[in-house]
């Protein structure tokens, strides 16, 4: 019986009923000009037994955009679409952080204004491809931001959490991980600057921590999270001392804590990283590190998600995939029935299929 999971925790100021987190989800539902659309009120709705919500990750600008149908938090026109969906989610009892979202070099000039080049720590690209409305095109080499440029950066992260907060949801989650902007800050392989944002780690993390202070200073540190990838080599962002560069981040964390700490155990092979950034150990080494609320992510399930919580190694458990064909996933591990699989051929179309038609 895994009932550790479906104990009440006291987040920030929110009461959760229990400890199964919706981790974000991109599902490209919103409209070519980055606004919610009627049917995402719908789909979070039917998630709302979660014990916190956590959004698809949401543009914070027009320059931050890099996917398709994605939504954006930096217009009144999306503000205001997005209330519906704050609404459905807490009339049906729930509770939702949006995920705040800058992609970074991994966009495409379509997306710009006027067909600029993507922006990023440095002028180094990353070697994929981009989806767009037009179809996949070849990543393009971005240009190094202006540190006046930075300082703007870090007040659109701000002014997108007071616009969230505006749309009626609970708090926010700066996204730092998976290769995206602040990601490439953080690590060493994409920032090759000299100025007061690059080199030592000291430096490479000054980006995160003036966003994150910039964040908790308009609406405070209870009703804001932070996601971080440490085993993260995702769109070719990496490390040359991952171990160390995430150890300071994170003890850091521990002077000025926000409400919770997000971090992924790896999604993809990482054999030739270090031992501690394996399957199933990034959770544990951070643990002994930071003092605050922890929410691990990464191929959980019911009993694991319980045992990882029992063992003291996490606070929080978020799952991703699974909430996708299941709505009802708190009641589904609580009763301990099998899941509905999910259909990778609807995860990103724009229509109810696959996305608020399952039960």
């Amino acid at each position: 019986m895994n009932k550790l999971l479906f104990t009440p925790f006291k987040l920030g100021n929110l009461q959760l009923p229990n400890r199964i987190i919706m981790a974000p989800l991109t599902r490209s539902r919103a409209t070519i000009n980055s606004i919610p659309t009627p049917i995402m009120a719908e789909y979070y709705r039917q998630r709302a037994s979660a014990g916190l919500i956590i959004s698809e990750a949401t543009n914070i600008s027009r320059q931050g955009t890099g996917y398709p149908f994605t939504p954006g938090i930096y217009t009144e026109e999306q503000i205001k679409a997005w209330r519906p969906v704050t609404e459905a989610v807490h009339h049906a009892g729930g509770r939702i952080f949006m995920q705040l979202w800058h992609v970074g070099r991994h966009s495409h000039p379509w997306y710009q204004e006027n067909g600029k080049a993507p922006v990023s720590a440095s002028a180094i690209r990353d070697m994929g491809t981009v989806k767009t409305p037009e179809g996949v095109k070849q990543t393009v080499e971005p240009r190094s931001l202006e540190i006046n440029e930075i300082k703007g950066i870090v007040m659109q992260y701000g002014q997108a959490a007071s616009n969230a907060i505006e749309a009626g949801f609970d708090g926010v989650e700066i996204h730092g991980a998976n290769g995206y902007l602040i990601d490439q800050f953080i690590q060493d392989g994409v920032n090759k600057r000299t100025d007061e944002y690059g080199g030592a780690i000291e430096q490479r993390s000054r980006f995160l921590f003036e966003v994150t202070e910039e964040v908790i200073g308009r609406i405070g540190a209870e009703r804001t999270g932070l996601r971080l990838s440490p085993s993260g080599i995702t769109l070719d962002a990496s490390d040359s001392d991952p171990v160390n560069t995430f150890s300071f981040i994170i003890n850091r964390l521990n002077e000025h804590p926000p409400a919770y700490l997000h971090i992924m155990e790896p999604y993809m092979d990482v054999s030739h990283l270090p031992d501690y950034l394996q399957d199933g150990e990034v959770t544990s080494y951070y643990r002994k590190i930071y003092k605050g609320v922890l929410m691990t992510n990464g191929k959980f399930d019911a009993a694991s998600g319980d045992k990882i919580i029992r063992e003291g190694q996490a606070d929080l458990i978020a799952y991703g995939k699974p909430f996708i064909s299941n709505p009802d996933l708190v009641k589904k591990y609580n009763d301990g029935t099998s899941i509905t699989p999910w259909n990778t051929e609807t995860f990103y179309t724009q229509g109810e299929e696959g996305y608020s038609d399952y039960e």
